[in-house]
């Protein structure tokens, strides 16, 4: 389906996306490479980024597959070398990776809250610190993030990356606001519920289940990886020129109501992680 934008939108852009060999995040490497841009995929499994590049480049676009961790500062490094070296330094970052899991917060690990604060929280900080530092010099430059509306509304069962979230929103405030005058804008985007294979095997895999969240969203419909793709394209090119600090929701209204998250309970998905009373 076309975006509606100029196909030039981001002619000869450098744009890395993290997280995307596969999800929204290849659809926004997709829509990038279709509006003009240089692309570079960016995770830690890289047979699959490698099939995403090969797919971009079929369809005419340089794109560039490197295997990063985010949470580990000297692979941000790395990446961002790597890009200066093959395609030049980055006009346009969108961090997609994450990392989150259902568990009750009274049986969360150390361990596995600080692997999602250092996925999310910490490893958005370092990219965008890493392109920040180059876009600043050049007085350029688009950065967006993509968080949740468990940030602000919480949710059973997502401490952690509700809380990691939560610190993604306030950087992109902060930021936006620090970095605006020096001409790098930092906004993000709120996919709503997206239905996704991933998604409908994980999250909702029962009719009863998708019944019940739809029920919660006004335009009464699941959104898709376009829709998200075309607000970060929307929110990483020209026409956004006077947008910085903003979170742009997509998702039909559906953070306005109740909050379908409640699923997530009603499932028993929490209930069943419970420790059993001694």
């Amino acid at each position: 389906m076309s975006s509606g934008f100029s196909p030039d939108l981001l002619k000869d852009k450098v744009a890395i996306v993290t997280g995307g060999g596969t999800g929204i995040g290849l659809a926004v490497a997709r829509a990038f490479a279709a509006h003009g841009a240089h692309v570079v995929l960016a995770a830690r499994q890289l047979d699959r980024l490698e099939a995403a590049a090969a797919e971009l480049r079929k369809g005419g676009a340089r794109a560039l597959a490197v295997a990063c961790d985010i949470s580990e500062p000297e692979s941000v490094a790395a990446l961002f070398e790597k890009v200066d070296a093959e395609l030049g330094c980055v006009d346009v970052l969108v961090n997609n990776a994450a990392a989150n899991f259902i568990r009750p917060s009274e049986a969360l690990t150390s361990v596995r809250w600080r692997k999602i604060i250092d996925i999310v929280l910490n490893g958005t900080f370092q990219c965008t610190l890493e392109a920040g530092r180059r876009m600043l010099k050049r007085g350029e430059g688009a950065v967006v993030n993509m968080v949740a509306a468990y940030a602000w509304q919480g949710a059973p069962g997502l401490a952690a990356s509700a809380s990691a979230k939560a610190g993604v929103v306030a950087l992109t405030r902060t930021l936006g606001v620090e970095w605006a005058k020096r001409g790098v804008r930092v906004n993000a985007v709120c996919p709503g519920l997206v239905d996704t294979p991933q998604s409908r095997e994980r999250l909702w895999p029962e009719d009863w289940m998708r019944e019940e969240l739809l029920s919660n969203v006004p335009m009464g419909r699941f959104g898709s990886e376009s829709e998200v793709a075309d607000a970060a394209l929307f929110l990483c090119s020209p026409l956004a020129r006077y947008v910085t600090g903003e979170v742009l929701v997509v998702d039909g209204g559906e953070s306005l109501g109740k909050g379908a998250l409640k699923i997530i309970e009603k499932a028993g998905a929490v209930r069943r992680a419970r420790p059993k009373a001694s």
